[in-house]
């Protein structure tokens, strides 16, 4: 019982972790949603940090 625990335990954080660096985080439509755009690398060697746009 106790490696069971221990491995629902360990997947639970790597699927937390994999949906903290999944991408964007979605807000819900009500008039005006936020949406966090991650940082990316844009044309030739240049990196766009990331910041919050208004959808």
């Amino acid at each position: 019982m106790r490696r069971f625990a221990s491995r629902l335990l360990i997947s639970t954080a790597l699927l937390g972790a994999s949906a903290l660096l999944a991408g964007c985080i979605v807000v819900p439509a009500r008039g005006h949603a936020r949406v966090w755009i991650p940082g990316y690398w844009a044309a030739p060697h240049v990196w766009v940090a990331g910041h919050w746009r208004v959808r």
